[in-house]
């Protein structure tokens, strides 16, 4: 195995980002992690036992990229970025019809556009190195929650992305690689339940009668079902594998319940996938009678 590469992981401060980081700093890599404050970049620094680099970056703000990938530039000298794993990301939970324009922006500024402009930035020193790129979708790239609609777009826009970017660099011999996780135990559980109440209130009465209880249903399954789930370092130790395999898979189901969901998306029926996902969240799987 080489000893010595170089990977940049964005949204390293918590979660799959921070396992990934630490992971690969005890496999003889050298990780440059993206942090948004100083107190993560100092804390994984010391997890890393001088093996990781913090890097400030917000994958939304230009200046902040190009920065960047200055300082990455300065670091590795004449030398090139053995790989770049695209890990930043948000979610949201809210019903389509009361989820603004503005929500639904924030959700595509990070979890694709900031993404796209991150790969843009770092694929000189990518190829130079002939390096490999490892994007982290979801499960939702197959299977779209109900109140996931902003969430599972983005993510299913970015892997549509990432097949295209597969293709274009194949003549350059850069592997474009979609990590899939399914219920992962990260701090974003208590983010998915927390403030639930609020959020149904900030509908209005209209939006909160209309789709109120069917929010709290699904924030409290999300919550169980992650609370429940894999440990980061499990989707970590996948990723590890796609950077050291000679020809990676292009696509990887990461952590609980990935494979099961992909398949389920794949093999059944869309109406009766539609009343296998309501059942899931504890929703009504019949209309509701109208009134006369």
């Amino acid at each position: 195995m080489l000893s010595n590469r170089s990977v940049l992981i964005t949204g390293a401060s918590t979660g799959i980002g921070r396992a990934t980081a630490v992971r690969l700093a005890r496999g003889s890599w050298r990780v440059f992690a993206t942090v948004r404050k100083d107190e993560d970049g100092e804390r994984l620094a010391v997890e890393g036992k001088g093996r990781i680099q913090p890097i400030k970056l917000d994958v939304t703000n230009s200046k902040s990229i190009a920065a960047a990938a200055e300082e990455l530039q300065g670091a590795l000298g004449d030398g090139g970025l053995d790989a770049l794993i695209n890990n930043a990301g948000v979610g949201l939970t809210a019903p389509v019809e009361f989820t603004s324009a503005k929500a639904f922006r924030t959700i595509f500024e990070v979890n694709l556009f900031g993404q796209i402009a991150v790969i843009q930035a770092f694929l000189p020193l990518l190829r130079k190195a002939r390096g490999r790129i490892v994007n982290i979708g979801s499960v939702a790239d197959h299977l779209t929650p109900p109140f996931g609609g902003a969430m599972a777009a983005s993510k299913a826009a970015f892997a549509s992305m990432s097949a295209a970017l597969r293709l274009e660099l194949k003549p350059q011999q850069i592997d474009v690689v979609l990590i899939e996780p399914g219920s992962i135990n990260t701090p974003a559980v208590d983010k998915t339940l927390g403030g639930i109440d609020r959020k149904i209130e900030d509908l209005g009465p209209d939006g909160a009668a209309l789709y109120g209880s069917g929010m709290r249903s699904v924030a409290e399954t999300f919550a169980r079902m992650e609370r429940a789930g894999s440990q980061p370092d499990v989707v970590a130790a996948v990723i590890e594998r796609a950077l050291n395999a000679r020809t990676p898979k292009t696509r990887y189901p990461a952590g609980k319940e990935s494979r099961k969901l992909t398949w389920l998306a794949w093999a059944l029926p869309e109406r009766l996938l539609d009343v296998a996902v309501l059942k899931t969240f504890g929703l009504s799987t019949k209309a509701a009678a109208s009134s006369s």
